[in-house]
């Protein structure tokens, strides 16, 4: 254990909760932060305002910059939590060495804070739906992982038209996805009610089918791929997510940091072939869900109302009309109106969106991001990217959150710039805000 750092009592680290300055660090799995009680704990979740940092992280070379992107900063207290006293004490020992001399450890958390209901705990209200790899293993070996109660699931591994990603290791038990199967290979958009039933009917998938997906992570390069999104297989399994959820399936979930979760976890692969098992029939009328995808005319409405806002998952270089950010699509630009959301780099990149090992990144940061952009839960909000891929990620992250009112605009940037009467907008936006909000319907 570091020498310098102080071990607190339940009620000093309560009393430390109440100070303005006070860092509180959460050095369990990600899926407990976000409410999974995965050691028996009373009460799921993590204390009010504590960053995520896994201590499994610090086994990564750059987990450093994890410090200063988090705004952990050395001159002030900070509080390390975990599940275990060795874990915790793990941690303070890394941050010592770092030159971190206001450290404090509460080894209580479990027994005494989780099992206390005056004590509070933030978690992400719909946990449930962004599962970890020991809940998928427990699945696939039949067994009912928590919160579970259903007799009928499918593992589904995305990829776009790139059946060698599956072919090359997946999941056991899973079947290969094709998002092509739920989008138009025209338009991009998702596919017609009468084109999805036949598609979920053939993957065996049930309006009360236990759906969950996954994909490969890796980093297209855009110049030199003449196909980048047969990379990003983890961002088709979001896309095919919204998709699936807007059809009518009742029970979607993602594997948290997709197949990279599952092989960090210590998970076999296997390159056995899965046949879907087709059914007859979905069970529900399509689509269950239909205001999780909205088109143009809705997505003009949202522009010009006082309570809805369409924000733009784009890198800012698309933003401001220096790269349409793909190669089938030559106009440039930005919708007039729209919310600037930042994806990250590219089309095909989610860093903003992601913690480095592909995990979802907490929350409550992506959460304050929208909150200074004026992007808020009272609001109905429409997420857009070039073709409804980046859109179906920030869209997962507000409705994990339990936000009301979010949809997809599906159409985006390549529906929007189609059509000659849409205007659009180049060029910075004007300061200090990118929000470009009309007077007037």
């Amino acid at each position: 254990m570091s020498q310098s750092a102080k071990e607190l009592s339940t009620k000093e680290a309560a009393s430390k909760l109440q100070e303005g300055n006070v860092q509180f660090i959460d050095v369990r799995p990600i899926a407990a932060y976000n409410g999974w009680k995965l050691e028996g704990e009373p009460r799921g979740g993590h204390i009010p305002g504590a960053k995520s940092i896994p201590l499994q992280w610090t086994d990564y070379m750059d987990w450093v910059e994890v410090l200063e992107e988090k705004s952990i900063i050395p001159n002030n207290p900070v509080i390390i939590y975990g599940y275990s006293v060795d874990e915790t004490n793990a941690m303070a020992e890394k941050l010592d060495a770092l030159g971190y001399d206001k450290l404090y450890t509460y080894h209580s958390f479990t027994d005494e804070w989780a099992a206390n209901e005056s004590q509070p705990l933030d978690n992400l209200p719909r946990y449930q739906q962004l599962v970890y790899p020991d809940w998928v293993k427990q699945l696939v070996d039949g067994n009912n992982p928590p919160h579970y109660d259903n007799d009928d699931f499918v593992i589904c591994h995305s990829h776009y038209d790139h059946i060698e990603d599956y072919h090359r290791g997946h999941i056991p038990g899973a079947i290969p996805v094709d998002t092509n199967s739920l989008e138009s290979t025209e338009t991009w958009n998702r596919r017609s009610p009468e084109e999805l039933r036949e598609t979920l009917a053939q993957l065996g998938i049930r309006h009360d089918t236990t759906v969950v997906l996954y994909g490969r992570f890796s980093s297209p390069t855009f110049d030199k791929e003449k196909f980048p999104g047969k990379s990003a297989g983890h961002l088709g399994a979001l896309r095919s997510a919204a998709i699936m959820l807007y059809a009518g399936v009742k029970d979607v979930r993602i594997l948290n940091g997709g197949i990279t979760s599952w092989e960090t976890a210590g998970r076999s692969l296997s390159a056995e072939p899965i046949s879907p098992q087709p059914i007859e029939n979905f069970g529900a009328e399509i689509p269950g869900r239909p205001e999780v995808m909205i088109d143009t005319p809705k997505a003009k409405q949202l522009i010009a109302a006082d309570d809805g806002e369409l924000v733009s998952i784009r890198s800012w270089e698309e933003f401001i009309g220096n790269r349409s950010g793909y190669h089938y699509i030559e106009k440039t630009g930005r919708i007039p109106g729209a919310v600037f959301g930042n994806c990250g780099s590219d089309a095909y990149h989610m860093e903003n969106y992601r913690n480095f090992d592909h995990t979802m990144r907490e929350f409550q940061e992506v959460e304050q991001t929208w909150k200074e952009a004026g992007i808020t839960p009272d609001k109905h909000i429409a997420f857009y990217c070039g073709t409804g891929w980046r859109g179906s990620e920030a869209f997962w992250n507000a409705w994990m959150m339990g936000w009301p009112k979010v949809s997809v605009y599906d159409g985006g940037w390549y529906e929007w710039c189609s059509d000659p009467q849409n205007p659009i907008k180049t060029g910075l936006p004007k300061e200090p805000s990118t929000q470009e909000k009309p007077l007037a319907k």
